[in-house]
């Protein structure tokens, strides 16, 4: 049994579309047969050759541990997440950060960003120009976490020393009222694109940038209403320069959300519906230096995140090659519990580093841990 799913209307439509003008089909999906369901270990994929999976941190003791978001810089690399002492989003999460030489051995973590009064901390992701290393925190309102948070950022040259905090900034030099998700993505015109968590609330909109530093400038892309409840997006570039957004669906229909544009983020298609199965989690995606494109997720159609694939387009359209990562077979049990402390590989994150393709997420949200692709077969 095989998953086979119809597309959704604005899909149909671009499928309409194409058939008259004859460019490429602008729907993100898979085909048929390509993950199998029925295999609740590993959806029928072969294991990635090559690949390893390195621990970057473990605590002994009971910790909660998610959001975990890599970067290499100065010859180093950093990795961050958010903790806390036992449950999700409470007023006691902070941001810390170890660092390693190799990728292999870590630091020892140590605090990046503390919880106020009213506040808690979160990574938002980096941002690198030049010789400056940027760490994107989320202060979030707590403990309603729906009425959102604010995105800073502080600086470091040396990976050591780190600058005061200073807020991202509109193009008006107003803060920016939202958080960040996922790294921005810098394209070949120095523009950079991303997406922010807007107030109020947790509302997605799509931003962009021509400022050469990424920290301010940012402006809002258009973003029309669609299907599902898009939340967390990561984004990726076309080989013909078109750029895709993938969205987790709130709305619980347990399949990828995506939107398009053509104008280099300042405007975009209204969310629609894949055919790509989902976990109601975070996912991430990107554009590799050869110009295929990928994603990584749980592509279960249910909630569980206890398989984790990669899936790779020649087009940044059709993802007809994919491979388990981890599978339910490599994970440890759950050693402690906690309020959405989720079983499985939660909220992967992806970074292009030193030639190989890093995925760094979180298991059973009490581990930070990371995988290192040297290749991906063609």
């Amino acid at each position: 049994m095989h998953f086979s799913f119809k597309l959704p209307c604005a899909a149909l439509l671009l499928v309409c579309l194409s058939a008259c003008r004859g460019p490429e089909l602008r729907v993100p999906r898979i085909p048929e047969g390509l993950l199998d369901p029925g295999d609740t270990v590993a959806l029928g994929l072969p294991r990635l050759p090559g690949a390893e999976t390195i621990s970057v941190f473990r605590p002994e003791g009971e910790r909660y541990i998610n959001n975990v978001v890599l970067s290499s810089f100065g010859g180093a690399y950093f990795c961050m997440w958010q903790e806390s002492a036992r449950d999700e989003d409470t007023p006691d999460s902070f941001v810390a950060l170890s660092r390693s030489r190799d990728g292999k051995a870590w630091s020892v973590p140590e605090p990046l960003a503390l919880p106020t009064d009213s506040t808690f901390a979160s990574p938002g992701g980096w941002i690198q120009r030049g010789d400056s290393l940027c760490a994107v925190l989320n202060e979030i309102c707590s403990p309603e976490r729906t009425r959102g948070g604010t995105a800073w950022y502080i600086a470091t040259k040396d990976g050591r020393g780190w600058s005061r905090p200073e807020p991202l900034r509109m193009a008006d030099g107003a803060p920016m009222d939202g958080i960040l998700e996922q790294d921005p993505m810098l394209l070949p015109d120095g523009r950079t694109v991303g997406a922010a968590h807007f107030r109020p609330g947790t509302q997605v909109g799509p931003v962009w940038t021509d400022d050469p530093s990424g920290l301010r400038g940012w402006q809002r892309g258009g973003f029309p209403e669609g299907e599902g409840k898009p939340l967390e997006p990561s984004q990726y570039r076309t080989r013909r320069g078109g750029l895709v957004m993938l969205f987790r669906d709130q709305g619980s229909s347990f399949r990828k959300l995506y939107s398009v544009s053509e104008d280099g983020g300042r405007s975009w298609s209204a969310p629609a519906l894949t055919n790509i199965p989902d976990s109601r989690s975070k996912q991430c995606a990107g554009t590799l230096p050869d110009g295929r494109t990928f994603w990584v997720g749980n592509p279960t159609g249910s909630k569980s995140r206890r398989i984790l694939v990669l899936a790779v387009s020649r087009d940044g359209y059709l993802f007809d090659k994919a491979w388990v990562l981890a599978s339910a077979d490599d994970l440890p049990p759950q050693r402690f519990a906690g309020r959405y402390k989720t079983l499985g590989y939660s909220y992967p994150k992806a970074v292009v580093a030193d030639g190989m393709l890093w995925i760094s997420f979180s298991v059973n949200k009490e581990e930070a841990a990371l995988i290192r692709i040297p290749a991906i077969p063609l």
